[in-house]
């Protein structure tokens, strides 16, 4: 049999995907990038600064390069690429997001056989627990997880006040808000709107520092709560459903889009965000984060027909669709 070379490439390409996770991983788990920032551009001091062989560095930076990580400076050194930027530990970067999938999610992962043939989630399968629980137990790994679904979020959150169009003083509601930056955002681009921040109680401190420094407390009211069991703020003019149902089966979600529904004016709209496979041969994000929320919660990502008849089942109306950024659609609906 003749081996076609680009396809044995590819092969190869797909095979090896988990040692680029690690490398980049590990690299922004050494700061690498920070460092390369402030100025420890040549192998030796980088060496020197995370306590690693030089020799390991150098080999691991070479990779690093090729990922588009790092770049040559043409003096024997080394600089960050847009990518490296986007790994550095600041605030808005995806180094909490490079951790979590390189460490929690990535041990998950290694269940994904298991995880695929009987259904269980191959975080509890690692950890012993789900993940919801793993966060309640741990403050530190619960920011970090707060941090990196806002982080890898910016994109689509910023294009979301535009497609609300908020006007005046309006109530906006927030259900399972994670680190409350889509609520800042939407906030801050309307200046005289209010927020309700609505979710479980592990996810408060996080909310509350980003909304304090965004856009004020005094604009907001934050609950910490069970959004299936505690009743949930009336008089709203919109509700926002981020990335929020994708983890629950459908009676949970009917249930959950009812319970909103049952909150609705006449003239209030609910905004669900998430992607939304297809099965056109396109959407690549959507089919990783579909298998993904399978092996690490047991959920899914559901196709624009799946909502439809959910939000039907809930008793909503689906007025719009809207495009957003990475694969993500905004669906605005309102009570039947």
């Amino acid at each position: 049999m003749t081996t076609d070379p680009q396809a044995l490439r590819a092969a190869i390409e797909l095979v090896t995907g988990a040692w680029r996770t690690q490398a980049v991983h590990v690299a922004a788990r050494l700061r690498l990038p920070d460092l390369v920032a402030a100025d420890h551009r040549d192998t030796a001091r980088l060496a020197a600064a995370t306590g690693v062989d030089e020799d390991v560095v150098h080999r691991l930076l070479r990779l690093l390069a090729l990922l588009g990580v790092f770049e040559t400076d043409g003096e024997g050194g080394w600089r960050t690429t847009p990518v490296g930027e986007l790994l550095r530990d600041r605030p808005g970067s995806l180094r909490d997001t490079c951790l979590l999938y390189g460490e929690e999610f990535y041990r998950a992962w290694g269940h994904a056989e298991e995880s695929l043939t009987t259904g269980t989630p191959g975080f509890e399968l690692a950890h012993g627990e789900s993940l919801l629980a793993y966060l309640a137990e741990d403050e530190q790994a619960a920011g970090r997880f707060q941090r990196a679904i806002g982080d890898a979020g910016n994109a689509v959150f910023d294009a979301v006040p535009a497609a609300l169009g908020l006007s005046g003083g309006q109530r906006v509601v927030d259900v399972g808000g994670g680190n409350g930056r889509l609520l800042a955002t939407v906030l801050t681009a309307a200046p005289d709107a209010r927020g309700v921040f609505v979710d479980l109680p592990h996810t408060l401190p996080s909310a509350r520092d980003h909304l304090a420094a965004s856009v004020g407390l005094d604009r907001v009211e934050l609950l910490g709560q069970d959004m299936f069991e505690a009743a949930l703020p009336a008089g709203g003019d919109v509700y926002l459903l981020s990335r929020v149902l994708g983890r629950w089966d459908d009676r949970h979600c009917v249930r959950l889009l009812g319970r909103v529904r049952d909150e609705l004016t006449a003239d209030a709209r609910v905004f669900v965000l998430d992607r939304m496979p297809t099965d056109d041969g396109t959407g690549m994000l959507a089919a990783l984060w579909d298998l993904h929320l399978l092996v690490v919660e047991g959920g899914r990502e559901r196709s624009l027909d799946d909502y439809k008849a959910l939000l039907h089942r809930a008793g909503l109306a689906l007025d719009r669709v809207v495009e957003l950024p990475l694969e993500t659609k905004g669906l605005v609906a309102a009570a039947a």
